[in-house]
């Protein structure tokens, strides 16, 4: 019988030692920063930043600042949307869109080498058990709760 309590102690102590790695956190920025934010605006386009904050489950508190610190770089826009002028919509200008190219592209970099380092096999498994666990979660956890609080 297999004990999942120590599996778990065992696969935190792992995580652990991964997350101190620095090629995670470019992993790590590129799915909750503002690496996320770039990418998510280049691909949807013009778009409202509650649509960011729901992408990535943060608070509108935590997208807000994400956002300032965005525009501050030139990286982004807002505007008021004139179909509704109680509405801000978030744009990506041409440098933001340099970047966000390139930040993706360095972090498939860094997956493909890791993936590499796994061999087929191990690499394959690696992102079909990753993707069962998402399944999982988004089964669990509501779409329409953030932060604890319904959006």
């Amino acid at each position: 019988m297999i004990d999942y309590d120590a599996l778990a102690v065992e696969f935190l102590g792992k995580m652990q030692l991964l997350m101190k790695d620095m090629l995670s956190k470019h992993i790590d920025e590129a799915v909750q920063g503002e690496g996320f934010v770039l990418q998510y605006v280049a691909h949807n386009g013009c778009v409202f930043p509650g649509e960011i904050g729901n992408a990535m489950c943060v608070s509108t508190a935590r997208i807000a600042m994400v956002l300032n610190s965005l525009e501050k770089k030139g990286l982004i826009t807002r505007q008021i949307d004139v179909r509704d002028r109680r509405k801000i919509l978030v744009s990506i200008t041409s440098e933001g869109k340099l970047l966000a190219e390139k930040n993706y592209r360095n972090v498939v970099d860094v997956l493909v080498r890791r993936f590499a380092l796994l061999g087929e096999h191990d690499a394959k498994e690696y992102v079909r058990i990753t993707g069962r666990l998402v399944e999982m979660l988004l089964d669990v956890v509501p779409s329409n709760v953030v932060d604890g609080d319904k959006v």
